[in-house]
């Protein structure tokens, strides 16, 4: 039978206080201790997983090895770990009822009603449970979405305050991250919101054993003796989570107001290591003292919200720090980049990076991108759909193929440079049909992205339904663009690239999702230093 313990983050006062970043964390100084931890994230929208909402509703889809569409979480997850997540790692509402929908047509619930307690909860608790019965972990850490008090939320809460029955109080404890907000006008940091938010908590039944409190000024004894005798827990059980300069300095935050110690005393469980963050403290050095800087303009379609892009941006400061430069980002709209001002609004960046995205809004403006990065020698980095504009520019501009587009914008082209996938021709639902997760890639020798990597053999991550057309691969590669990667099974190029241009690389898949703190990703820590190179050689 599975000893593992659990460990429950809910969140009150405010959504996006920061319960992933508190998970990941508690998680990395546990794992710095010896432990053996993952982090799971339950999401309360309907929706079967992120794959089909829009950007500007939970920021990027982040997908995992195994090919599953989850919360940007998970990457944080990773980004600490630096281990893989997985299907197991995220589960929605919409997983749990169709789950529990299902086995009621087949009959497994032997005609009795099916209810939300106790058919919705067990399938909840089954899933928490999921990755504690493996064995591979000492510590399951579960983020609960939302915040405590929503409707969506109620099963949730629910489930815990069962699972904390049933497992005892020294096998699952709940972390409740709250708001203790500073009112200007009075000058001073308020309880009520937090007490508030932990009543309605009890209220379904659940008492924290732990508060960690956001805040932007240090919370004084006296806050944490009143906090901890209104909300039932002791004083030392109170952790301030004060602003950091960087999500990276919050593990450090979180060692020194003693949060590790705190949840295993509680777990009854013994440590004999000390958490030392080497290797993540020379990452923090190099980061915050950078000793050169570079501007990256970051061609996207939902810039407004920069979560949109969260593992890129991440992924450049994980290639900075290892390059000791800080990585300056500009944000350009690409519906924004019309043929008056393209070379405006692009002028003097260091290296230009088009990004993901799906539907025709915004890519005439990310060919010219890539156009103004082909012709003026500028770093480019093209990643799933900016490697497909790619395409379509040196088709359109150097081949002359009049009207060369993809099939997703332009059905009726004479020149489908990019074509839908065969495997996608009948597919008509949207969700999870794509070409999703880990796929393997032969690299050319020569190439710079055989330099970066290594190795002659990879595997990255994809999301995409459509693809290089290798009908036009000989002509193409004729006049100047190379396929520097492709799939060994399935012939299809993964990667194309200009020999003759400095550093000109364009990948189906996305490298970003696979870039953590300890280990950078091999192409972002190339096109950053390919930049810095560039910005030397125009400065002189």
């Amino acid at each position: 039978m599975s000893n593992t313990k659990y460990v429950f983050v809910t969140g009150g006062v405010t959504s996006s206080l920061g319960k992933g970043i508190i998970a990941a964390s508690l998680a990395k100084l546990l794992q710095e201790r010896g432990f053996s931890v993952t982090i799971q994230k339950l999401d309360p929208y309907i929706n079967i997983d992120p794959g089909t909402l829009n950007p500007y509703e939970h920021g990027e889809c982040y997908v995992t090895d195994d090919g599953a569409e989850t919360d940007l979480d998970l990457g944080h997850y990773e980004r600490y770990l630096n281990i893989p997540t997985s299907q197991a790692n995220n589960v929605t509402t919409g997983r749990i009822y169709q789950s529990v929908i299902n086995k009621e047509r087949k009959g497994e619930f032997l005609g009795k009603t099916v209810q939300v307690i106790p058919h919705i909860t067990d399938e909840i608790k089954r899933r928490i449970q999921l990755l504690g019965e493996t064995g591979d972990y000492d510590i399951v850490i579960t983020e609960i979405g939302g915040t405590v008090g929503d409707i969506e939320s109620l099963p949730y809460v629910e489930s815990v305050r069962q699972m904390l029955w049933e497992k005892g109080e020294e096998n699952a404890i709940v972390i409740h991250l709250t708001l203790v907000p500073f009112l200007a006008a009075a000058g001073e940091l308020k309880t009520k919101p937090t007490q508030h938010s932990v009543k309605m908590l009890m209220q379904s039944g659940v008492s924290p054993d732990i508060l960690v409190c956001r805040t932007e000024h240090d919370i004084s004894d006296d806050i944490k003796r009143k906090l901890a005798l209104f909300c039932n827990v002791k004083k030392e059980d109170v952790i301030q989570s004060i602003d950091a300069e960087t999500i990276y300095d919050v593990p450090n935050l979180m060692l020194e107001e003693g949060l590790d110690t705190v949840v295993l005393k509680k777990l009854q469980l013994e440590s004999t290591k000390e958490p030392e963050l080497k290797v993540w403290n020379q990452f923090l050095q190099k980061h915050k003292n950078p000793i050169s800087e570079v501007e990256i303009a970051l061609i996207g379609k939902y810039i407004e919200l920069h979560d949109s892009y969260k593992s890129i941006t991440e992924a450049f400061i994980h290639a900075g720090s290892s390059n000791e430069t800080k990585v300056k980002v500009r944000w350009v709209h690409s519906e924004s980049l019309t043929p008056k001002n393209f070379e405006k609004k692009l002028q003097g960046v260091n290296g230009i990076l088009v990004a993901p995205g799906f539907g025709d809004r915004g890519i005439e403006g990310k060919i010219r991108a890539v156009k103004y990065a082909r012709e003026n020698n500028i770093p480019f980095f093209g990643i799933c759909l900016g490697m497909q504009m790619a395409v379509i520019e040196f088709a359109r501009n150097v081949l002359n193929l009049e009207g060369a587009s993809s099939t997703e914008m332009n059905k009726s082209t004479k020149h489908p440079v990019i074509n839908l996938m065969e495997s996608q021709e009948k597919v008509t639902e949207k969700g999870g049909t794509m070409r999703l997760g880990a796929w393997d890639c032969k690299l050319n020798t020569k190439s710079n992205v055989y330099k970066a990597y290594n190795s002659e053999f990879i595997s990255e991550r994809h999301r995409h339904r459509f693809e290089f057309n290798n009908d036009y691969l000989t002509q193409i590669e004729k006049a100047g663009m190379k396929a520097a990667g492709t799939n060994p099974k399935t012939g299809l190029v993964e990667v194309v690239e200009i020999p003759k241009h400095p550093w000109f690389v364009g990948v189906q898949y996305h490298p970003e999702y696979k870039s953590t703190v300890l280990k950078p990703h091999p192409l972002f820590v190339n096109f950053i230093k390919a930049s810095l190179k560039y910005s030397k050689k125009v400065s002189n």
